[in-house]
């Protein structure tokens, strides 16, 4: 791994961080490959409880490097081919991995960098932050499922309108359209993201990871197929620790204590 990205462990959380400040961590091929593999293993940990994602410097993460694309060798189409499988590769990764992940949107979040912050569970911005999609003015069209999670997030017509325009999203906008989960001072981001992944550790993972799938599933499955999953992660749940420590709190009048089992 280069040292594009870093990883460390606060407790039970891990951060990654995209470390490239001075092209505002724009993302090149060995940069995006490091950081899908940052995130499997985070996934893989037992003692990970929950991901921090941020970026180092003044930005989040400024998408794609533009510039090393149009240097590319077999052309742009074969530089987004490469750059876009590992990329993907992070974002499912993100969406299926059955603990909270948490963009800490310390700056600008652009492109690739405005879908990587879509696609994860909660987003804490800074004051200063903003959110801009950008592809649609360098001609470009989104990726990283962003055409997915914006209009799911704040409905089609909106994400019509912030695709058409593109104008910078503040903090402000961000939390009133259903962008951001929080908005903190600047300089909060990462230990307000930290703060409340360990708050999460407290529930149970199991749960948590089954509801996660389920609705990131929903979108696109018929109803009566969405409720019996429903009804199996139910079954599974009830018969895993977790949820029996769960419902016997609940009939001990105590405060239940998950995730005694590593995953």
């Amino acid at each position: 791994m280069t040292g594009n990205i870093k990883v460390n462990r606060e407790g039970e959380v891990q951060v990654i961080s995209i470390n490239r400040p001075e092209a505002f961590n724009a993302f090149d091929h060995d940069l995006i490959s490091d950081f899908s593999d940052a995130l499997v293993a985070a996934a893989k940990d037992g003692e990970v409880r929950g991901v921090v994602i941020t970026g180092t410097g003044k930005a989040f993460c400024a998408g794609g490097d533009l510039k090393s694309i149009l240097d590319f060798k077999g052309g742009p189409g074969a530089a987004f081919h490469a750059l876009a499988f590992f990329f993907h590769r992070a974002i499912l990764e993100i969406r299926r991995m059955g603990k909270p992940v948490i963009a800490a949107v310390n700056g600008t979040a652009a492109g690739g960098g405005f879908s990587l912050a879509l696609a994860c569970d909660f987003r804490i911005m800074e004051n200063s932050a903003s959110l801009r999609q950008a592809y649609t003015s360098a001609g470009l069209c989104i990726d990283g499922g962003g055409s997915f999670t914006l209009p799911r997030l704040v409905g089609l017509a909106k994400a019509m309108e912030i695709v058409a325009f593109d104008r910078p999203i503040s903090a402000d906008d961000a939390l009133k359209w259903g962008l951001a989960t929080r908005v903190v001072e600047d300089g909060e981001a990462l230990p307000g993201a930290v703060a409340m992944a360990n708050e999460l550790s407290n529930i149970s993972l199991h749960s948590f990871a089954m509801m996660k799938r389920l609705m990131t599933d929903s979108f696109d499955t018929p109803f009566e197929t969405q409720i019996e999953r429903e009804r199996l992660a139910l079954v599974t749940c009830g018969e895993h620790p977790d949820g029996l420590e769960g419902m016997k709190a609940f009939a001990e009048k105590r405060k239940p204590v998950f995730n005694k089992q590593k995953k």
